[in-house]
């Protein structure tokens, strides 16, 4: 009887470690349309859907000249179904709960400007990266 309790626990142990997923890590709730696009210098814009919902903007950062991260958007309710994010050269909105919009002025200098804009589902994260080509 004992070794048929051992047998059953080492079943339990092997089949639970053997899972391809990790706990606490979740798959894809987001599902980008694009996760990544290349603007021209002149500025540019797009529209990306997703298939989840839930979602919301958790960071954005700017690599150039000068490296700017943003985040902790004072006055915006990241909760809402519709917000604007605008800073000095870009503006991010999340139109609905399917929609993000990126908007990207010119880029003034002569190195190539990549804007990452971090989203967050539950414990998923993703995220759609913009690299403009400089001036």
């Amino acid at each position: 009887m004992k070794n048929v309790f051992l047998f059953m626990v080492l079943v339990f142990i092997l089949y639970s470690c053997s899972k391809k997923e990790i706990n606490g890590v979740w798959s894809d709730n987001i599902l980008l349309s694009k996760k990544s696009a290349e603007f021209n210098p002149l500025g540019d814009s797009i529209t990306i859907t997703t298939k989840g919902i839930g979602w919301r903007i958790i960071d954005i950062a700017v690599i150039s000249v000068d490296t700017l991260f943003f985040y902790n958007f004072s006055g915006i309710n990241m909760m809402a179904t519709n917000y604007v994010i605008k800073q000095n050269c870009f503006d991010v909105e999340h139109r609905d709960s399917n929609t993000l919009f990126i908007k990207i002025d010119a880029n003034p200098f002569n190195v190539k400007r990549i804007i990452d804009v971090g989203l967050a589902s539950g414990d998923y994260s993703s995220g759609v990266t913009i690299t403009q080509k400089s001036k």
